[in-house]
């Protein structure tokens, strides 16, 4: 006689849930996994990490130009006031020294009978005895300054003058000597203001030159009086010599 249990156990719904385990259990005894994708899990992995990366860079360049669009949005805004860029500093022009500054001039230096026209017909030229010229009125008449037949003295300062002319010109010249220092240059006052001439002397030291000057005639015409006073000046701007008329 069978047991009450045992015929209880192998009733239908329990045969059939055997055949099911046994199923199972040869369906995973045969059931071998696929290898795993490696390969493609590796580069997923190293798309995750460019995109990390990609948005670490992206906000870090978004927090550096957030200032910067903050700069140009403030002085873009309407009605905000522009700043001038600072002035550049003045400069200032150094200041010429002596020894930067022009020279003064010195006279000419002509050669024996060497002729120098100072205006059309007023000719000038100088030797060892003195001073020669001519005037438009007399060119072909050379008058003569002696500076060795004992009417100047060559060792004290003095200044002469001769003057010729029309109404329109006069024409002055002298002879200057005497002076300290080097001549340099001359102011003459006349009744028309004052012009200043030019100066011309021979070579070497011979103590002595000639100065000559053209003046325009605003007063009507040349007179005798027409020259008040002649100044030559050294190099360093004093009286060389001067002769005063009135």
């Amino acid at each position: 006689m069978n047991h009450p249990r045992t015929e209880a156990e192998s009733g239908p719904g329990q045969a059939e849930a055997a055949w099911l385990r046994e199923a199972l259990a040869e369906a995973a005894h045969e059931f071998r996994p696929p290898p795993l994708p490696l390969a493609d899990v590796e580069r997923r992995g190293r798309r995750i990490r460019l995109r990390r990366r990609t948005a670490v860079l992206g906000a870090g360049c978004g927090l550096l130009l957030v200032p910067l669009a903050v700069v140009v949005l403030r002085g873009t805004e309407p009605g905000a006031a522009h700043d001038a860029p600072p002035a550049a500093p003045a400069s200032v022009a150094p200041s010429p020294s002596a020894s930067s500054a022009a020279p003064a001039p010195t006279p000419r230096v002509v050669a024996p009978g060497e002729h120098v026209t100072a205006a059309p017909g007023f000719e000038l030229w100088l030797t060892a005895e003195g001073k020669y010229w001519t005037s438009p009125s007399t060119p072909d008449e050379p008058q003569f300054r002696s500076v060795v037949d004992g009417n100047i003295d060559r060792n004290t300062p003095g200044v002469g003058v001769q003057s010729e002319g029309d109404r329109s010109r006069v024409y002055l010249s002298g002879v200057y000597y005497g002076g300290k220092g080097i001549a340099s240059s001359v102011e003459v006052e006349t009744a028309d203001g004052t012009v200043r001439g030019k100066l011309i002397e021979l070579p070497g030291d011979p103590g002595w030159g000639v100065w000559y000057a053209v003046a325009e005639v605003k007063s009507g015409g040349g007179s005798w009086d027409y020259v008040s006073r002649v100044t030559v000046h050294d190099t360093k701007g004093k009286v060389y010599a001067q002769l005063k008329l009135r």
